[in-house]
């Protein structure tokens, strides 16, 4: 039996190694403490430091072990709703995390989780009522006031969320990804004085790298902005340099892939056209390319519902039927039927979002990788390209910031080599499941939208609705970085928006257009 003074030094000690990151050594400690004493703190330590590996499963069976000794435990419960959470059991994460809200309803980690999960489901309004409670326990807090702006920009109330950004900038001013969020919803003129914030923190603020970043794109934002393009064009630069840098993106590892997706022996795959799914529209396409501005139109349409752009579908494929490490083509041996489990899955997993049996859209634009096997798991699913000029896509995504979410867009030759991927992909798919595909260009759909809008409807089986061409109205939430683009009427001037950094891109044109 270990003593409470000694307990309590062992504790310091296994809490700042897991915050330096020794997340296995904390495991073995307490896992050799726990067999001395059972204590709450240790199940805790244990707990987090499985999810601090991505071991969720191992979190949730330890918290349950210790929730036997104390089921109320409201510690227990938001660990176990956090990791339900991160495995995407959407309804077991909110069971538990309301059991322990029952128990302490100002726990501002449980209502911060509820939120977060509020938010990842699209529940934005629900999600804003979580965020505000943590202020009014206390209205110091970063993390709410950021969470909020993030849900009120997806709602479209950019005021709100700036009033949010505001605050965060006046309580921490070294928070940046604050200025980056307010310069994206900003139309800078030569004298905003937003702009002296920014250069006064740049000069002489020491700043780790991920801030800079965060003022460098939000310093391009606002030179483009002013039409100096050459200030513009090297502030981006500089900040996508210090993300490729985090990143340690190589292309290869993409071009290796896509050769084994290529090279995918589809043909053992049986399609069943017999089957009463839920009809799906997947919008796929390159990043920056208006896959964000077709969901908005179709999910305008009464009959739709736009879901976004979701994880499951390329979690589910990559962990049933591509191995990419390895040179085998399922994964997972234990499988006897991937197709009918993916598909389950993903069907279970968007039930969370629209339960109708309104048509359901994904557009994750990556998705574009596995047509081949969207082909056999929704054989009656529609797809749509989404293609745009590749230099005005190429240039979209170096001046976006995506945090590491697509690191090859920090680079522009390694945009470049990635467009290159995409466009030899989608002719593979094309050649393989003829009439499959629907490609819409998104400069036509500007010239002529209600015509291309009619032809996209048509596609998709769908009778003519006229919210589609109105759909700036729609409320939906939109949470890429085209909620406000998505939001405006269509418009023209995205058409060729490269051409104002032309002199720049002149190397990056002259690889896209090389065979």
């Amino acid at each position: 039996m270990i003593s409470n003074t000694d307990l309590q030094k062992k504790v310091e000690i296994l809490t700042n190694r897991l915050k330096a990151g020794l997340f296995e050594e904390v495991i073995d400690e307490t896992k050799l403490l726990l067999k001395k004493r059972k204590h709450q703190v240790l199940f805790n330590l244990l707990s987090l430091s499985y999810q601090s590996l991505g071991e969720y499963h191992k979190s949730i069976e330890t918290m349950e072990t210790a929730l036997k000794a104390n089921p109320r435990n409201p510690h227990f419960l938001n660990n176990i709703g956090l990791s339900h959470f991160k495995l995407n059991n959407f309804k077991k994460a909110e069971d538990y995390l309301k059991r322990g809200l029952d128990e302490a309803p100002k726990y501002v980690s449980i209502l911060n989780n509820l939120g977060s999960l509020k938010s990842f489901l699209n529940q934005n309004k629900e999600a804003i009522l979580y965020f505000k409670k943590i202020l009014t326990i206390n209205d110091k807090l970063i993390e709410p006031y950021y969470n909020l702006a993030i849900n009120y920009r997806a709602l479209g109330e950019f005021d709100k969320s700036l009033e949010c950004l505001n605050k965060i900038l006046n309580l921490n001013p070294r928070f940046t990804q604050a200025d980056r969020l307010l310069s994206e919803m900003t139309k800078y003129t030569v004298d905003h004085p937003h702009y002296k914030d920014l250069k006064k923190k740049s000069n002489n603020m020491e700043l780790n790298e991920i801030q800079k970043s965060n003022l460098y794109f939000a310093l391009g934002k606002y030179f483009e902005d002013i039409k100096n393009y050459k200030e513009s064009f090297l502030n981006y630069s500089d900040g996508n340099k210090i993300m490729r840098k985090l990143s340690n993106y190589k292309i290869d590892k993409d071009k290796k892939e896509f050769t084994k997706i290529k090279n995918y022996n589809y043909d053992f795959l049986k399609i069943s056209n017999n089957i009463n799914l839920r009809k799906l529209i997947f919008i796929v396409g390159m990043p920056r390319s208006g896959t964000s501005l077709i969901e908005q139109i179709l999910s305008s349409h009464n009959d739709v519902f736009g879901g976004g752009e979701l994880p499951f579908l390329e979690k589910g494929i990559k962990e049933k039927f591509f191995d990419f490490q390895n040179s085998q083509n399922i994964k997972n041996d234990n499988v006897k039927d991937p197709i009918l489990d993916c598909r389950n899955e993903y069907l279970e997993k968007i039930s969370n979002y629209d339960s109708s049996n309104k048509i359901f859209t994904d557009k994750t634009p990556l998705n574009f990788r596995f047509i081949g096997i969207i082909k056999y798991i929704f054989p009656k699913a529609k797809i749509i390209n989404c293609i745009r000029d590749p230099l005005d896509v190429t240039w979209s995504n170096f001046k976006n910031y995506f945090s590491n979410s697509l690191p090859f867009t920090n680079n522009l030759e390694d945009i470049g080599n990635f467009y290159k991927l995409y466009k030899d992909l989608m002719i593979f798919w094309r050649g393989k499941f003829p009439n499959f595909i629907y490609d819409i260009e998104y400069s036509s759909l500007v010239e002529n939208p209600k015509l291309e809008i009619q032809k996209l409807l048509n596609f998709c089986e769908l009778s003519w609705d006229e919210n589609c061409l109105n759909h700036h109205k729609n409320e939906r939430a939109i949470k890429t970085a085209s909620s406000t683009q998505a939001r405006k009427p269509i418009y023209k001037t995205a058409i060729k928006s490269s051409d104002r950094y032309k002199d720049y891109l002149k190397d990056i044109k002259t690889f896209i257009e090389s065979n």
